[in-house]
């Protein structure tokens, strides 16, 4: 997979709600030590967490499996951006029939396991669904023979406050493999300076 971060809201903004509450915007020194201080004990330490909602991030996120989408989409204060598969299962016509020894060529497509009979069945599932499409078959009807392990991408939109949620809940060992690796890409690729509003487990 690949986490690319395309936008960020500064810090400063999201001090400057909080001083908006006090009129103390005379205390501010840009988005320095003293409004990240601010914004770590206004929406932290005392649990006024609305006003961390000011920060949002906006990442691109590419090569996860739809089992994957299927549990980011539970995670509903975010916008989700999605790569269609009405308009882009064609990508698959043009390859040649798929064996279980393609793993190499299959990895364009799914996402493997550690598990290689997982891996044998999921190719053959790709198999059938290009079978479909050679057929003829809408994209439409055919997407419902898509595989979970069918790779996907999209725009994930999402503020600061519900992206602690994610990050405390995803990061755990009993979060499903896949998305604990989302959450680790996600937290390494956010700001430096943005890091210290965020916990993520790693045993």
């Amino acid at each position: 997979m690949n986490v690319t971060l395309l936008h960020h809201t500064p810090l400063e903004i999201c001090a400057h709600a909080i001083r908006t509450c006090w009129q103390s915007f005379d205390k501010s020194d840009g988005g320095g030590e003293k409004d990240k201080e601010l914004i770590d004990r206004v929406g932290n330490k005392y649990k006024h967490a609305s006003t961390l909602e000011h920060l949002v991030y906006t990442f691109y996120i590419q090569g996860i499996s739809r089992a994957v989408l299927q549990e980011l989409a539970r995670h509903r204060m975010a916008s989700l951006s999605v790569k269609s598969t009405r308009y882009t299962l064609k990508e698959l016509k043009a390859e040649a029939p798929f064996t279980p020894e393609d793993i190499e060529r299959a990895k364009k497509y799914i996402v493997l396991t550690d598990h290689a009979l997982v891996n044998e069945m999921s190719i053959k599932a790709l198999e059938n669904l290009r079978q479909l499409l050679i057929a003829g078959i809408p994209n439409d009807k055919a997407k419902y023979a898509l595989p979970e392990c069918y790779k996907t991408e999209l725009t994930w939109t999402i503020n600061a406050r519900s992206l602690q949620n994610f990050l405390e809940l995803r990061s755990d060992k009993s979060a499903l493999w896949e998305i604990r690796e989302l959450a680790y890409a996600i937290y390494q690729t956010l700001p430096e300076e943005h890091k210290y509003l965020f916990t993520i487990k790693t045993d």
